[in-house]
């Protein structure tokens, strides 16, 4: 079953989210283990970039581990992705980013009785710009997720066979799992304090989705600014695939 592309991307965007909002629900609920950590950021970055490490090295070798829309439409932009896929993988992504989130809030439930600053539970499922500024914080976005993506498509080669598609699709296997997670960790470390460095349409918006569904009061799901995590992500990954094009 894990052969199935789309069954591989819903896994790994679980495993995904699962990881990397644990770390932030761990540091941001209260009575939790980490809670009185005095460098939060620190852990949030490295545990985002090893759960993007391990969630590729896992389904790496089946989907090529895209695990972002923005990914998925910059290979495509770029023409090492199939566009026949896009949806089914955008779509996988999306649903396993809702699922790994609810797994979050299951695992932490106790805590989320616990903590009543609803912007910190909030921000365990999505994320929110540290100054509200739409237009610097799509800027923000964007950029983010262009290093991402033009670094994958120099990361990464061409090694993912699916069947019925007319071209090599590019992948992370897992010797590139490793750097790419490197390259998320020193985005985050670099270029997240603006928005909390979403750079993945599903990652957010999947646990955004999650977080409106659980049965929370004075929800705070500010959907006024979920565009943003959303169409900048996209943005950059389109641009970084065109300049990958246009350098060749």
């Amino acid at each position: 079953m894990m052969n199935n592309p789309y069954i591989a991307e819903f896994i790994g965007t679980a495993i995904l989210l699962f990881l990397g909002n644990g770390i932030v629900a761990n540091v941001s609920l209260n009575k939790t283990k980490a809670s009185k950590q005095m460098t939060p950021w620190i852990l949030i970055t490295t545990a985002w970039g090893l759960a993007v490490f391990t969630a590729a090295f896992i389904t790496g070798q089946f989907s090529g581990a895209h695990l972002n829309p923005a990914v998925t439409v910059g290979l495509a932009f770029a023409g090492k992705f199939s566009t026949e896929l896009i949806c089914g993988y955008i779509i996988s992504q999306i649903l396993g980013a809702i699922f790994g989130s609810w797994l979050v809030y299951i695992i932490y439930i106790d805590h989320y009785r616990e903590t009543s600053d609803e912007s910190s539970v909030m921000g365990t499922f999505c994320t929110s710009p540290a100054i509200r500024n739409y237009k610097n914080n799509f800027f923000s976005e964007l950029m983010g997720t262009f290093i991402l993506v033009f670094g994958v498509l120099y990361m990464v080669k061409p090694n993912i066979i699916i069947e019925g598609t007319s071209i090599e699709n590019f992948g992370i296997g897992s010797l590139e799992a490793l750097p790419v997670g490197i390259l998320v960790w020193v985005i985050g470390l670099s270029l997240g304090g603006t928005t909390g460095y979403a750079i993945n349409p599903a990652r957010d918006l999947g646990p955004r989705i999650t977080y409106q569904l659980i049965p929370r009061k004075n929800k705070i799901s500010d959907w006024a600014y979920s565009w943003v995590p959303i169409l900048g992500p996209l943005c950059g990954g389109v641009l970084a695939g065109l300049l990958f094009v246009y350098l060749q």
